[in-house]
């Protein structure tokens, strides 16, 4: 094995690179555009499986670009704070992706009261505010049609895009049977 792949689920777009160890540089790269939605003034959204299905095809060829047999590793570098709900039954997204710069969450962290913003920020090392994931989870729990009873049913899973697209990658996805 001599190659390593790196995946990059960015904001606007995703890019995988061959890298050959024995070379020591990028031999390959494949990328593709990822669409943003704006909802409304503030709000900004993504379609996950879009960015998974892209992810997945430049994955693809990459492999194909090394030889199957010859990738060591994969590292994937993404959004960090987009959030996205997942059905853990089917691997599906079970709402769109809430980007980490979307800001439909301000005043709610505002509204926190300072001691519980000072508890989290003592317990997390993070400020309360709208760029970070978990104000983002509460919105989408509250707001997606479904996210409840997928949630009583055992079946909701929230992360992030580096998260999800593990998740879908490795299909390890749960059964009733």
């Amino acid at each position: 094995m001599k190659y390593l792949i790196s995946l990059d689920a960015g904001t606007t777009s995703v890019r995988a690179m061959l890298y050959d160890c024995e070379k020591r540089q990028f031999v390959f790269t494949a990328q593709s555009e990822v669409g943003q939605f704006f909802p409304q003034s503030g709000w900004v959204e993504q379609d996950a499986e879009e960015i998974f299905e892209k992810c997945a095809e430049a994955l693809k060829r990459c492999i194909s670009a090394a030889g199957e047999n010859e990738i060591a590793g994969i590292g994937i570098a993404n959004q960090r704070e987009t959030v996205v709900l997942i059905d853990r039954k089917t691997g599906c997204a079970a709402s769109p992706a809430i980007g980490w710069q979307c800001r439909r969450t301000t005043d709610f962290c505002k509204s926190v009261p300072p001691d519980m913003q000072a508890l989290i920020r003592a317990r997390t090392g993070l400020p309360m505010d709208a760029y970070f994931s978990a104000s983002k989870i509460k919105w989408l729990l509250e707001n997606t049609p479904g996210a409840k009873e997928l949630f009583r049913e055992g079946r909701l899973l929230a992360g992030t895009i580096d998260s999800f697209l593990l998740y879908k990658l490795t299909g390890n996805f749960y059964t009733d049977h």
